[in-house]
C-alpha cells in the first residue's frame, strides 16, 4: 500500500463539510445489529433509488448552501451490494450539487462476500478511494456465532483484493465475544494487523434491544465476558495497536498517522454534514443555530416521500447553542486530541465547571492540553459517559 500523503489530502485539523449516503440492504440481518438494515428476497429497484438519492441530494444542497466537501462516506446497510454504476451515479450527484475537491476520501463499506468483491474494481473506477471491510472476525467459529455471511478465507480474499485496488482500507472487527480470552484476542488482533492495513476499528459486542442477541443473551443462552475482563480486553487493544504503530485516535478506532478516517472525524469534531438516504441523520449549520435532520427509515417509505415532496425527512430539529455544546462535549471527548476549549466555551456561554474538572483532574479521569483542549485519560474514556454527564453540568 503507497503512502497516503500521495491519495488524500492531510488532515487540516478543521471540522469540515461531510456528506453520508446510507444504502439500507443487507443479504442478511445479523443478530448483533441494530443499524437501519433491511432484507429484501426481490431485486432492488437500484435505479429508481439513484433518482430518489438524487432528488434528496437537491433537497438537502437547498439547506447546506454552497459547501465544499471534505469527505464522502457510503454506509449501511451493506453497500456493496450497489451496482458499481449506482455508486457512480450518486457520487456524480453529489458533485453537481456542492464542491467537491480532488483528493477527497471518498468511503464505502463493503461485506468480504466473493460475489460483492468482485465489484471492487468497479467502485475504484467510480471514484472510490478508501474501503471498509466488515470482518468481524478471523475465526469461522464466530464468524458463524455473528451470523455473517462469509468465512475467513473470504475475508481475508478480500482484504487482498482491498489491498491491491484501493489506495485506503480498513476493517472491522468485534472483541468481547463469549469465551473469548485475551490472549486468544491478542493473537487474532495481532494477525488482523499482519495484513498491513493502515486503519482499523475495533468494537466491543454490545447487545442492543430490538435485536436477536437481546433475547438470546437475556435467555442466557452465551454469555459474555464480564466488566473486569472487558477492561482488560479493552486495555490489551491498545496496548497491541499502539506498539505495531496503529495507536487509538477514537475510543473505537485505529490508525497509523495520517491515516485516521476523515469523514468519522467530522462527527467527532462535530463539523457538518449532509445525511441522505433512508434512516440518515444529519447536522447543518444555519447561522447561530444547527439544523439536526433524520429521514424515514423504512426503505420503501423513505422512497415514496422523496418521489411526492422531494425528500425524506420525517424530524427537524433546530439545536441552539446549548444542545450544540453538549454535542460536541459528548463527541469530542471520544477522540485522542480531545476538544478545543475555545470552541465549546463560544457555544455553552462558559468555562468547565471549575469544581468539577478539579475533580476528574484529581481522579485521572481528565487532562488538560496546554489552554486550549480538553481530553479524556485511558481511565476516563472507560467511564466517558459519566466525565460528558459531569462537565455538561
Amino acid at each position: 500500500m503507497a503512502d497516503i500523503a500521495s491519495f488524500i489530502r492531510p488532515d487540516t485539523g478543521e471540522p469540515g463539510f461531510g456528506l453520508y449516503v446510507h444504502w439500507p440492504f443487507c443479504a442478511a440481518k445479523c443478530p448483533y445489529c441494530d443499524f437501519n438494515s433491511h432484507v429484501r428476497h426481490q431485486q432492488v429497484d437500484q435505479g429508481r433509488f439513484v433518482s430518489a438519492f438524487l432528488q434528496e441530494m437537491a433537497h438537502m444542497r437547498a439547506l447546506t448552501g454552497p459547501r465544499t466537501v471534505t469527505s464522502i462516506f457510503m454506509g449501511g446497510g451493506t453497500p456493496s451490494l450497489m451496482l458499481p454504476q449506482t455508486v457512480s451515479a450518486i457520487l456524480d450527484g453529489i458533485a453537481r450539487h456542492w464542491h467537491v475537491p480532488d483528493g477527497i476520501e471518498i468511503t464505502m463499506e463493503a461485506n468480504p462476500s466473493s460475489v460483492e468483491a468482485d465489484r471492487f474494481r468497479g467502485y475504484r473506477a467510480a471514484g472510490v478511494n478508501r474501503l471498509s471491510l466488515g470482518v468481524q472476525a478471523l475465526n469461522d467459529q464466530d464468524l458463524k456465532f455473528l451470523g455473517r455471511l462469509h468465512d475467513v478465507d473470504q475475508a481475508l480474499g478480500a482484504i487482498k483484493l482491498a489491498r491491491e485496488i484501493f489506495p485506503r482500507m480498513s476493517f472491522d472487527l468485534i472483541y468481547a465475544r463469549p469465551g473469548q480470552t485475551v490472549s486468544a484476542w491478542e493473537a487474532e488482533l495481532k494477525q488482523a494487523i499482519s495484513y498491513a492495513v493502515d486503519h482499523l476499528s475495533l468494537y466491543q459486542l454490545t447487545i442492543e434491544e430490538g435485536t436477536p442477541f437481546f433475547g438470546l443473551h437475556k435467555a442466557r443462552k452465551f454469555i459474555l465476558p464480564d466488566g473486569d475482563e472487558s477492561a482488560e480486553l479493552y486495555e490489551a487493544t491498545q496496548d497491541i495497536t499502539a506498539s505495531h504503530g496503529l495507536p487509538a485516535y477514537e475510543v473505537s478506532n485505529h490508525a497509523r498517522p495520517g491515516a485516521e478516517s476523515r469523514h468519522n472525524l467530522t462527527y467527532w469534531r462535530y463539523g457538518d454534514y449532509a445525511g441522505v438516504g433512508p434512516g440518515a441523520h444529519g447536522r447543518i449549520r444555519r447561522g447561530h443555530e444547527k439544523l439536526a435532520t433524520a429521514t424515514e427509515k423504512h426503505p420503501e417509505t423513505w422512497l415514496s416521500l422523496v418521489e411526492e415532496r422531494g425528500h425524506g425527512i420525517v424530524d427537524e430539529e433546530q439545536l441552539g447553542y446549548e444542545e450544540q455544546a453538549d454535542e460536541l462535549l459528548l463527541m469530542g471527548l471520544r477522540l485522542k486530541e480531545g476538544i478545543d476549549l475555545v470552541r465549546w466555551r463560544e457555544l455553552s456561554g462558559r468555562d468547565p465547571d471549575p469544581a468539577r474538572e478539579d475533580f476528574l483532574i484529581s481522579h485521572g479521569f481528565i487532562e488538560r492540553l496546554g489552554n486550549s483542549r480538553l481530553r479524556c485519560t485511558p481511565s476516563g474514556i472507560l467511564i466517558l459517559d459519566s466525565v460528558v454527564a459531569d462537565l455538561a453540568c
